[in-house]
């Protein structure tokens, strides 16, 4: 038996560990970029990591655990050279309600609930990659994402407004925590924890106006530290994060019989941070790699999101995805390879392994302050908002109704609202295509849209109309309402119909059937039909069918104007245009 190809064997393992690739091909000019980079995103991260954890209600260690696995995971599995894996604010929203509507009351529990949901989370990932399901993706669309993260930030602001009065909050939805946190604040109001988290706002938003470049969360996170200790704010009412333990967690699986007991809350969480984060993965890698002129692989990028995800579960992480921030850092330092990703989960780790213990001091207002700063300025899209109004009315209202859907019923029922929502839309739009009626531009052969041009010419008793989609079991009766409205509307009497198919990219069954109905039934009222311009994958289908023969070849013309022109005039043009069958 012949030996197998070494370099074939390289190769393969290179595709599913692109590092075995990239590692061999590494130019060591590179390294201290890539290193300056990864301290730089490390800087980024940390901080964020811990606010991102107070979203999923977990204890902040476990967001520098899943911040170690994503930038780790991702530079080994990863084709983007750019990219920076790592918790976020979208999903440790999506995370943080599962926790809430599961209604677990242990900080065990949450934490192995949400490290479920990251595990089954990466387990689709990969069923993604393997069975190539990106496109499912694409049934959120981006007005309900842009809506559905709005609402999710407001959720999650509004839940932190307690941490940062030192009061307490609770409801079913964010309108009644909203009144509940309002109606609390004569009781335990906090002067000291008040001011503490203002000024943390100020630091925060101050900073990201006058100075971007200087990483604003890590500035409080370290202030509020220092502010602590040198001031005692424990013993001023200032309530602190606790006990953060050093070390690494041992690798393992969440408790099984909790997951099962909230197998649809996991589900559903895990299928949204699926939705989110594919579309920001597969975005931000095609932004870097055609700024920087290289390819990625979507399909393998999945993989390593996935794995991303199975890493962070099984280490009590929360999901992580591809952070654009935490990218454009990376990009903006200097980072030319995955070994940015590298250098920043070493640090990660070396936190976790030393510092770990100073965060215990850390003001839970200073936390608050990070984690409002992180969805007001991650999630809330208001350029967006503006846009969708400014551009397509239908689409601003379907936002909108995302982000009610959120403040009402949750994180996690918003997501199954904006998943209904996009396909409620698609649905709608599918079986409802444009058919614009045509008139003829004077002194030419283009037939155009009446409507936007009231100015051109129509004959009497001809009807030129354009499908503009594919006659199939959804759109067939449209196209046969149509046609009649526009009959019973139309004076003189009908006697001809041209139908423009150039928009008609597929025919079914019954669209074909429909079609043979309407020619017979214009035909018993002396009304002729033509087709013009169509597709030969919808001739294919007519023919097959016999509708051609029911129309007769002489009835099918190249364009609009010669089908109109065979009516008005048929002595003057051949009665077969012969199209190809």
């Amino acid at each position: 038996m012949a030996s197998a190809d070494p370099s074939h064997e390289a190769s393969r393992a290179g595709s599913l560990l692109p590092i075995l690739d990239w590692g061999r091909r590494y130019d060591r000019a590179w390294l201290r970029g890539d290193v300056v980079a990864g301290l730089t995103v490390a800087a980024l991260v940390v901080p964020k990591a811990l606010g991102y954890a107070g979203i999923a209600n977990v204890p902040i260690e476990n967001g520098l655990y899943a911040a170690a696995a994503g930038t780790i995971l991702y530079a080994l599995f990863g084709t983007s050279r750019q990219i920076s894996t790592g918790p976020s604010s979208a999903l440790a929203a999506v995370a943080g309600s599962a926790v809430i509507v599961s209604g677990v009351s242990s900080g065990a529990d949450s934490t192995a609930l949400v490290a479920g949901v990251a595990l089954v989370a990466g387990a689709l990932f990969l069923l993604m990659a393997v069975f190539k399901l990106g496109w499912i993706s694409q049934f959120l669309s981006k007005a309900v994402i842009t809506g559905f993260l709005f609402g999710a930030a407001i959720d999650v602001t509004v839940g932190e407004l307690s941490k940062l009065t030192g009061t307490t909050s609770d409801g079913t939805s964010v309108w009644r925590e909203f009144v509940s946190w309002l109606k609390g604040l004569d009781e335990g109001f906090s002067g000291t924890t008040l001011l503490v988290g203002v000024l943390s706002l100020i630091v925060l938003f101050g900073l990201r106006a006058v100075a971007p470049s200087v990483p604003g969360t890590l500035v409080v996170v370290v202030g509020g530290i220092l502010a602590s200790v040198l001031f005692d704010l424990g013993a001023h009412g200032v309530a602190l994060v606790g006990d953060v333990p050093r070390g690494l967690p041992l690798p393992g699986i969440p408790d099984l019989n909790l997951l099962w007991d909230n197998v649809a809350t996991v589900g559903i969480a895990a299928v949204g941070i699926v939705l989110i984060g594919f579309s920001q993965t597969a975005g931000d890698a095609r932004h870097f790699a055609s700024k920087h002129r290289y390819r990625v692989d979507v399909d393998q990028e999945t993989v390593a999101q996935g794995m991303a995800n199975v890493g962070a579960g099984l280490i009590q992480g929360i999901p992580v995805s591809t952070s654009l921030s935490a990218s454009s850092a990376n990009d903006n330092a200097g980072a030319r390879s995955p070994v940015a990703s590298l250098s920043t989960g070493g640090v990660v780790i070396l936190t976790l392994l030393v510092l770990a213990p100073v965060f215990s001091d850390l003001p839970k207002p200073v936390l608050a302050a990070v984690i409002i700063d992180a969805v007001v300025m991650g999630m809330m899209d208001v350029p967006e908002m503006r846009r969708l109004r400014r551009v397509k009315r239908t689409d601003f209202w379907i936002a909108v109704a995302a982000i009610l859907g959120v403040l009402t019923f949750g994180v996690l029922a918003g997501i199954v609202i904006g998943a209904v929502l996009s396909v409620g839309w698609l649905v709608y739009v599918s079986t409802r295509p444009a058919m614009p009626v045509l008139g003829r531009m004077r002194g030419s052969h283009v037939f155009r849209e009446y409507e936007s041009h009231p100015e051109d010419e129509q004959y009497p008793g001809l009807l030129a109309l354009r499908l503009d989609g594919g006659l199939f079991y959804a759109t067939a009766d449209a196209l046969g309402d149509r046609i009649r409205e526009l009959s019973l509307s139309n004076e003189p009497p009908l006697t001809a119909i041209v139908l423009d198919c150039a928009d008609i990219p597929f025919i079914d069954s019954e669209g074909s059937a429909q079609l043979r109905e309407l020619v017979e039934l214009t035909r018993e009222n002396d009304v002729s039909v033509r087709l013009a311009r169509v597709k030969p994958v919808v001739l294919e289908v007519l023919a097959r069918d016999g509708v051609l023969d029911t129309i007769g070849l002489d009835h099918i013309h190249e364009d609009v104007s010669r089908a109109v022109d065979a009516e008005l005039h048929p002595s003057q043009l051949p009665k077969k245009e012969s199209p190809n069958v």
